[in-house]
């Protein structure tokens, strides 16, 4: 019996010191530009698209963040793409994949190049939406045809996304009458 104990302690050692088969972590989200965002937006051409912009250290996003994956699971059968854009610094690296590994979003995610300009960054933002300075949550919806329809800046509620998701999925086309997503600040 003794012995039994003793093999079976040396087997379980083996085994923890060769180590178990470990999941691969998932890899960084790509680092883009200006014009790797447009490339995105052409990317999704054809189907309707909701981007949402957050990092780590905004506390609203980090809250926002588990409520979209949720609604991208729900609305993704109905032809709804999500898509997150992380503003994190490359300090920040580090919780950005703890925050990703805990959340596992079905979406994909990118991050946006940190410009030493500043005026690049406004740049990047005013192509975003004119007059926008980047604040934290923000998220877009664009319609079938690429167009942005309708964006929340600050924090949204599930009510608020369900509304915006809806009539970004019966619109039918691009036509600017044709629905929408609400326009809030």
């Amino acid at each position: 019996m003794r012995t039994r104990i003793v093999v079976a302690a040396l087997l379980l050692a083996a085994f923890s010191a060769t180590g178990a088969p470990q999941a691969k972590a998932p890899a960084d989200p790509q680092i883009i530009d200006a014009q790797g965002f447009q490339k995105l937006l052409a990317q999704y051409r054809g189907k309707p698209l909701l981007i949402t912009f957050w990092a780590t250290w905004c506390e609203p996003c980090r809250d926002e963040y588990p409520l979209l994956n949720e609604l991208a699971k729900e609305y993704a059968p109905k032809g709804l793409q999500v898509v997150g854009l992380n503003f994190d610094g490359d300090g920040d690296l580090i919780l950005m994949r703890r925050f990703i590994a805990r959340y596992k979003p079905i979406f994909t995610n990118y991050r946006r190049k940190q410009e030493e300009d500043h005026e690049v960054d406004a740049q990047f933002n005013q192509m975003v939406l004119p007059g926008w300075n980047g604040a934290l949550p923000a998220t877009f919806f664009y319609d079938r045809a690429g167009k942005q329809v309708g964006h929340v800046l600050g924090a949204g509620n599930r009510e608020m996304f369900e509304a915006a998701i809806r009539n970004l999925l019966s619109s039918g086309g691009g036509s600017p009458g044709a629905g929408g997503a609400p326009k809030t600040k």
